[in-house]
């Protein structure tokens, strides 16, 4: 028996001592201001204690575009569309709660309808009446469902790789995501998350490998470790996931872009076929050999091709 009791005190001890060795500790939050938060970012609260971070760039009479960045990224991704647009559009993107420099949810809500009034407050914050709302993956889903629930409001969207559709076909995932919905592990996670398995899961997120820079494998990692996104994260995973249906997407009348990349492993083509099928006026561009980041592995391409398509909408006009 004393045995036995020595054997478990051992294991015990070497579980600390792992813990101890691969812990990576929560960011500092004035590092990460620092390093991510600079000009032209502003930090603006929109209620229930939320501090929002967000860039709001481009002439402010000009037509509005808000874009929404997917699970565990952050406003950062939208640069290359921002440096397109930006000199023609009013164009907005913020880290939406549980993610990069805006932090967790002070009332641990990751609802969709919370993301909705998110997006409602930070467009009522700017006053920006009508907009273009654009999103990638989980903000492909919150820019469906905030089009749903205020139709009046959105001019016009793009979904990139967005969740939401209800297809039968499973991605192959990736390391990150996975060990998010696996209980238990998902809570270690909260503690011990090193930048190599950050790394794995942005490459096999991406088919266009070069995107994955050093300082990309950064952001990622250090923004997920910004105090209680790790936690967030948890528990964004651990709750329903939101599907919609063709009778849904039948009262989103307004001009649809739908982007996606044919090798995307998370949510796969198929998803973008059915939103173009239901979607009453919608338009499909899928680019060859480029995974779930089309915005970013194709950058120039479909930034052109966005534009081309906000200026075939005569969005200035309209305004007028």
């Amino acid at each position: 028996m004393k045995w036995l009791l020595r054997i478990v005190l051992l294991i015990v001890a070497l579980l600390v001592v792992a813990f101890l060795i691969f812990r990576t500790p929560d960011t500092d939050p004035a590092e990460m201001r620092a390093k991510y938060g600079g000009e032209p970012s502003q930090f603006v609260e929109i209620g229930d204690g939320v501090n929002v971070h967000l860039r709001d760039e481009g002439p402010k009479d000009a037509p509005a575009i808000i874009l929404l960045h997917g699970s565990n990224a952050d406003l950062h991704t939208w640069q290359p569309w921002v440096d397109a647009l930006k000199g023609r559009y009013r164009v907005i993107r913020f880290d939406q709660v549980g993610h990069g420099l805006t932090g967790p949810d002070p009332n641990n809500d990751y609802s969709v309808a919370n993301f909705v009034s998110d997006i409602d407050e930070v467009a009522n914050k700017l006053g920006v009446e009508t907009f273009v709302l654009g999103g990638n993956s989980m903000g492909g889903g919150h820019a469906v469902a905030y089009t749903l629930a205020h139709p009046d409001r959105v001019k016009g969207l793009i979904l990139v790789d967005a969740s939401g559709a209800p297809i039968t076909k499973k991605s192959k995932g990736n390391i990150g995501f996975t060990l998010a919905r696996t209980p238990v592990v998902n809570r270690i996670m909260n503690y011990v998350t090193p930048r190599s398995m950050i790394e794995k899961s942005l490459r096999e997120t991406v088919s266009n490998q070069a995107i994955v820079t050093d300082a990309m494998v950064d952001r990622y990692w250090e923004l997920l470790r910004y105090p209680g996104n790790r936690d967030a994260t948890r528990r964004r995973f651990s709750g329903k996931w939101n599907t919609f249906s063709p009778e849904q997407m039948v009262k989103i009348t307004v001009p649809a872009l739908v982007i996606w990349g044919d090798e995307d492993r998370l949510i796969p083509v198929e998803a973008g076929l059915w939103y173009d099928k239901y979607l009453p006026n919608s338009r499909l561009v899928v680019y060859d050999g480029i995974g779930h980041l089309p915005h970013e592995e194709e950058a120039q391409r479909s930034a052109a091709y966005v534009a081309k398509w906000l200026d075939e909408m005569n969005l200035a006009s309209a305004a007028n």
